[in-house]
């Protein structure tokens, strides 16, 4: 879910795109791929152009020298000879990273296009703006950019414990470090501290970055981060939490996959607490 090595990204449309284009079709929250089972692929323009298909085009950029599209088909849209529509979730760990990653992109692209299509100030229908990826509104001048949502995440240590948590629509036994959105106002560390106490009622310190990944579910930017436990008792929040507990960082459960960054959070944390 990062910018693919060899990207080169563009909003601008060209006048003639080669039939060769990726094009990263999108029928409500599902894209178009081809290919097999365990060897998915992303069409060309050609492709999509054969069904007699069309939608709103966005202009994505270039993979290594390759014009890549976001593609906004109708809810409506028939199913495509020789393509299928997968959720994009569906994809991971079989569509290769830089294709999943510039899926992602596309998803947010056709999303933001197709909740955009009236300006949210006075009810009038937008248009692209020139020069930038913007919705503009004709009547009374409102853009809309693509939306972005940051969101912390919190990986909290005690010695050579790790406190994990599982939200009540995980699967049973995956536990993951706390994670929740920014709220207007508050800064990263704001945030971070009010969502750890108010989902497992524990106090924290020491914040330190780790990195941050963006996620297309549907746009949002985790930006995840370890701190230090400061007190208070594990206490948590019903509505969002259904079991908090300190694990011991070599006796870890069941946890999200490694295409997420809270994985990746964990894996690094738990081998710097066991090396110590």
């Amino acid at each position: 879910m990062h910018t693919p090595e060899g990207f080169r990204p563009g909003h601008a449309l060209p006048a003639d795109l080669p039939a060769t284009a990726l094009a990263f079709a999108f029928r409500e929250t599902k894209v178009a791929v081809g290919g097999r089972d365990d060897a998915p692929t992303i069409p060309t323009l050609a492709d999509i152009d054969a069904a007699g298909l069309a939608g709103a085009r966005h202009y994505l950029g270039e993979l290594a020298g390759a014009p890549c599209i976001a593609l906004a088909l109708p809810e409506s849209a028939p199913e495509i000879p020789g393509l299928a529509f997968a959720g994009l979730r569906s994809l991971f760990f079989r569509l290769p990273e830089p294709l999943l990653a510039l899926a992602a992109r596309a998803f947010q692209v056709v999303e933001w296009d197709r909740t955009h299509r009236y300006c949210g100030r006075c009810g009038t229908p937008t248009r692209d703006k020139a020069g930038e990826r913007a919705k503009e509104c004709p009547a009374c001048g409102y853009l809309a950019y693509p939306r972005v949502s940051p969101a912390m995440m919190a990986l909290v240590t005690r010695e050579r414990e790790i406190l994990l948590a599982r939200a009540h629509r995980f699967p049973p036994g995956m536990f993951s470090a706390l994670a929740g959105f920014v709220e207007p106002g508050e800064t990263i560390e704001d945030c971070l501290a009010r969502e750890v106490r108010e989902e497992v009622g524990v106090e924290v310190q020491d914040i330190r970055y780790f990195g941050s990944q963006s996620w297309a579910f549907p746009h949002s930017l985790m930006i995840a981060f370890t701190a230090e436990y400061a007190g208070g008792e594990l206490r948590c929040e019903d509505a969002e939490i259904a079991e908090a507990r300190w694990f011991p960082a070599d006796a870890l459960p069941a946890l999200p996959p490694s295409v997420s960054i809270a994985r990746r959070l964990i894996d690094a944390t738990a081998r710097r607490l066991s090396e110590q």
